[in-house]
């Protein structure tokens, strides 16, 4: 999914996203009110890489919802480029854990799609299309459907599918947590490359940590819910451009691993005795 820009440039030093003391409920069918985030504060600057991570049920995701616009904040402020968000946020970009491609379209349909939905020019449309399909490395599979690609290919269609609109924001909620662990680092290899291209400020929720390492520029620590909140923001200072597969063995990321698990554990246990009502050896 992808919102399309339709506002002025901000002011220079404007945070992409911001988030002023959020809180998001929500009614349950019983009628009661489950708080998903409570207070929440958290800044992103345009073009940085922040990577959320935290124990299942803890609001990463309903962060990204309110930022996109599909929720609103019941209490506290969300700001996009300086501006309230009150509908679908222009220029944001959504990459879900399961991708959005239609089954009925080619993968150059697809990757067309949203300049087409925009007025764009078919042929400028395809032309702009067959240029990110190269770009994500599926040269060759501009007329493949669906169901005829690897979980792999699919992601690299959905991520051509967003960054063809050139969004400001890119919200990805676990978008590789299907793939197997070679075609997982592959994927990171190469939304890191394209993330070069164009610099868009992205939001990353992963339950992996050493994944957030690996890409971000600041990992987000979130307490367990219900009623998740920022605990901790670490930067991760590792030189660009990275290897994932081979920035993992570098003594500073191993040091920040042990420092950013050190604060998420006790939240992982917090949320594993809500959930089995059962103590957890630390």
């Amino acid at each position: 999914m992808t919102a399309q820009p339709s506002s002025p440039s901000p002011p220079a030093g404007t945070p992409a996203i911001q988030l002023m003391s959020a809180t998001k409920r929500f009614r349950t069918p019983n009628g009661s009110a489950y708080t998903a985030i409570r207070d929440m504060d958290l800044i992103v600057e345009a073009g940085e890489f922040c990577a959320i991570v935290g124990p299942t049920g803890c609001g990463k995701s309903t962060t990204l919802t309110l930022v996109s616009g599909l929720e609103k904040a019941s209490d506290g402020r969300v700001l996009v480029h300086g501006e309230p968000v009150s509908g679908i946020t222009p220029g944001v970009g959504f990459m879900f854990q399961n991708d959005a491609i239609l089954p009925w379209k080619s993968v150059l349909d697809n990757v067309a799609a949203g300049p087409r939905f925009r007025g764009v020019a078919k042929a400028t449309a395809l032309t702009s299309a067959r240029d990110w399909i190269r770009r994500v490395g599926l040269a060759g599979f501009e007329d493949r459907y669906p169901h005829q690609l690897s979980g792999g290919m699919r992601k690299r269609v959905a991520l051509a599918q967003n960054l063809i609109n050139e969004p400001r924001i890119l919200l990805m909620d676990e978008p590789f947590s299907a793939l197997d662990v070679q075609t997982r680092a592959k994927m990171s290899n190469e939304l890191l490359s394209l993330w070069d291209l164009t610099k868009p400020a992205v939001v990353f929720v992963t339950h992996d940590l050493e994944e957030a390492i690996a890409l971000a520029d600041k990992v987000v620590v979130m307490t367990a819910g219900p009623g998740g909140t920022v605990k901790a923001t670490f930067r991760v200072d590792l030189p660009r451009p990275r290897v994932v597969q081979e920035i993992r063995f570098e003594p500073a990321f191993v040091d920040l691993y042990h420092q950013i698990w050190e604060t998420l554990r006790a939240e992982v246990d917090k949320a594993y005795v809500q959930t089995t009502g059962s103590a957890v050896a630390s």
